[in-house]
């Protein structure tokens, strides 16, 4: 912290940066400018005293919905969640393959792991790295070469980018559950899949979906970058609007994307509350006999 401290100083004063720049008079001008007219919408410039303007600025919302706002809303979500469930998927056949924990001749309960099995999870660990280590953006760039413009070159770039994200979380978090139960359940006679269906899964699901919701929100952001490269989502009518010099409808459409990232939150909020609520009834129906009879 020091460190990072010291080295914020001196960029500060180091004169690499010109922070003196920010804040010249000119660019209190431009700032001034651009929160009194550019971002104002535009049925509220210039208002005579007296006049609310609330009528003028519905019917302008109302405007850029139907022209464009909900068919940027809706590609950018359909593009989202289209990638997050293929991305979703892989991670839900992979995470068991790439933990060492599972990967194992006897899982949970042996102490050493053979040359095969370590490096089958190596190798699927491995892809997990190359598939997060490209960027979207450059992703999204060779598949429209072979695609064209369309919106699978996104959908593709955003499954395959979060693909590797969400297995080597699912891995890691798979690795770090507490053995005892899982032990257990492999002592009394369970097969490898059955040890994953009925204890492993249960156990990530609500870590998986905390993942699976997060990574959806940073999709809704890349989708709307990604509409740059031609893709009607929200990023290419942000683009049209700012190319056209029309801040405020900018806003607007950056204000829209802000909001789905929201109703994703308030999605994943709720998912895992039924996850967490299920797992407390589960475990309160099926509560050990030596603790009722110690309790009664």
């Amino acid at each position: 912290m020091i460190a990072l401290l010291l080295l914020g100083l001196y960029s500060w004063f180091s004169g690499q940066i010109q922070v003196a720049e920010l804040f010249t008079i000119r660019r209190a001008s431009n700032l001034k400018r651009f929160l009194t007219q550019d971002a104002m919408p535009k049925p509220l410039r210039n208002l005579a005293e007296g006049e609310s303007g609330f009528a003028a600025l519905m019917q302008w919302s109302s405007d850029l919905w139907n022209d464009f706002g909900l068919l940027a809303l809706t590609t950018t979500f359909w593009i989202s969640i289209l990638a997050m469930v293929l991305a979703g998927a892989y991670a839900m056949l992979t995470s068991p393959l790439g933990a060492r924990t599972l990967m194992h001749e006897d899982p949970f309960v042996g102490a050493q792991r053979g040359l095969p099995w370590r490096i089958a999870s190596a190798s699927v660990r491995g892809m997990a790295i190359f598939l997060r280590a490209i960027p979207e953006y450059i992703w999204a760039f060779l598949l429209i070469s072979m695609l064209g413009p369309s919106a699978w070159p996104a959908v593709l770039a955003l499954a395959i980018h979060n693909a590797g994200i969400m297995s080597r979380l699912g891995a890691d978090t798979i690795e770090n559950l507490p053995p005892q139960s899982l032990r257990a359940l492999r002592l009394l006679g369970g097969t490898r899949s059955q040890v994953v269906i009925g204890g492993v899964f249960s156990m990530v699901l609500p870590r998986f979906l905390l993942f699976f919701f997060y990574r959806f929100e940073t999709c809704v952001r890349e989708a709307t970058i990604l509409g740059m490269l031609g893709v009607f989502s929200l990023g290419y009518w942000v683009d049209d609007s700012r190319s056209r010099g029309r801040y405020d409808e900018m806003l607007y459409l950056i204000a829209l994307g802000a909001l789905l990232v929201l109703l994703a939150d308030l999605v994943s909020w709720f998912a895992r509350s039924l996850v967490r609520d299920a797992g407390t009834s589960t475990n309160t129906k099926f509560k050990d006999p030596a603790e009722s009879s110690r309790g009664d």
